[in-house]
């Protein structure tokens, strides 16, 4: 008898590790807890995922100086330090398949390049995520992507502009490249508090290129709607951007709300939420505003996060949100057009029906966004190159 007749709700797709493994391990190599940044983020996110689909996760922890009391953390990866390395390996290539998120900023060396040499090293099949790809890289950067591209077995980025920029910028055998898109944590039965001031929310941690001086620039004018309407940025300086120069952009950004006289109508909240805290505080926003400087930035978790919370979203054209908010789940404005931005979020603030529309075509979205649907898709992913593998053993 075929099992599977018997058991409607499974399909081979959730079983991915028939006759390879019982319970698949996966080695993950990232940031992680208690390191506060958006790929020690994602990975937590996606060691979940993988393990609410029946997953075994060992994670290396790239170190820094705080060591994790995680039980999924096996094992520290310390940048400049052979042995570390040898140590990470050992535990890694333990795995039948290791997941290495990528970005040039978290492995030492010149634009990251030490982890060349762990890729070098990968016995397992192995699968980078590509969290940046850069337009006009380097050619020290272009030389790290592309050599990691070609020692691993696959490339994960999670959209299509990434995809197309990846394949047709850098010299990769596009036949690695998969778009597996960005997961989101889905929060039920959040208890969510408005205030009587409608809100714009951006939220994460704060440095240079955030944008938040354009949306200060033009609350002058939607202070003065009815309820008036108030801005909150939540979130603490980022750990590097401390390091070097403190709350210097902090500062600088209440220093703007004052000249600006809108004091009253922006505020800064540095309080560290757990994802039920953060999905309450984002669902009890009017909307989440994403005012990036970059124009090449192809990821945005915050976005992701945005739209798996149902709000009405506004951001100029980083790629990521041109892809995601084209459709009329939000609104995209060129990055120079403070116009734009302010009408945008007038529109928003002053026009029900549309703010309900974008708040409707999200949540339609929301739920292909679930981590465990994500994971899932890495670990059919790692399905193929397990078996690929073992044919050729």
């Amino acid at each position: 008898m075929n099992y599977l007749s018997v058991l409607p709700s499974l399909t081979p797709a959730v079983l991915p590790y028939q006759g390879l493994s019982r319970v698949p391990r996966i080695g993950i190599l990232s940031t992680y807890s208690p390191t506060r940044c958006g790929l020690a983020t994602f990975s937590a996110a996606l060691s979940e995922g993988l393990r609410a689909n029946a997953a075994r996760v060992d994670v290396v922890r790239i170190a820094d100086g705080s060591p994790s009391d995680d039980d999924g953390v096996v094992a520290e990866l310390t940048n400049g330090v052979p042995a570390s390395v040898t140590a990470a390996l050992d535990h890694l290539n333990r795995c039948d398949v290791v997941i290495v998120q990528h970005e040039y900023g978290i492995y030492g060396g010149a634009d990251g390049d030490e982890i060349v040499e762990i890729v070098r090293g990968l016995r397992a099949p192995s699968i980078v995520v590509a969290h940046t790809v850069l337009k006009v890289p380097t050619p020290q950067q272009r030389w790290v992507t592309e050599t990691i591209a070609a020692e691993v077995d696959q490339i994960v980025v999670m959209t299509a502009a990434a995809r197309n920029r990846l394949c047709d910028g850098y010299d990769v055998d596009r036949r690695k490249v998969t778009t597996i898109q960005h997961g989101a944590t889905l929060s039920t039965n959040v208890q969510v508090k408005r205030s009587g001031r409608p809100t714009l929310l951006t939220w994460g941690l704060l440095g240079p290129g955030k944008g938040i001086e354009r949306v200060i620039d033009v609350m002058g004018s939607l202070s003065q709607l009815p309820g008036r309407p108030r801005y909150l940025v939540a979130g603490r300086t980022h750990p590097k951007v401390l390091a070097s120069d403190g709350d210097a952009y902090l500062d600088s950004l209440r220093e703007r709300a004052n000249s600006c006289g809108v004091a009253d109508s922006v505020s800064f909240d540095p309080t560290y939420r757990d994802a039920t805290a953060l999905a309450a505080m984002v669902q009890s926003a009017a909307a989440v505003v994403l005012p990036y400087d970059s124009t090449d930035q192809v990821t945005s978790g915050v976005l992701v996060d945005a739209i798996a919370n149902g709000r009405p979203t506004v951001a100029t054209a980083f790629p990521h949100a041109v892809e995601l908010l084209g459709d009329g789940t939000g609104i995209v404005v060129a990055h120079d057009d403070t116009e734009g931005l302010r009408s945008a979020l007038h529109a928003i603030l002053t026009q029900p029906r549309l703010a309900g529309s974008m708040a409707a075509r999200a949540r339609l979205l929301a739920p292909t966004m679930a981590w465990p649907v994500v994971a899932k898709e890495y670990l059919l992913l790692a399905q193929r190159l397990r078996a690929n593998r073992s044919a050729l053993v």
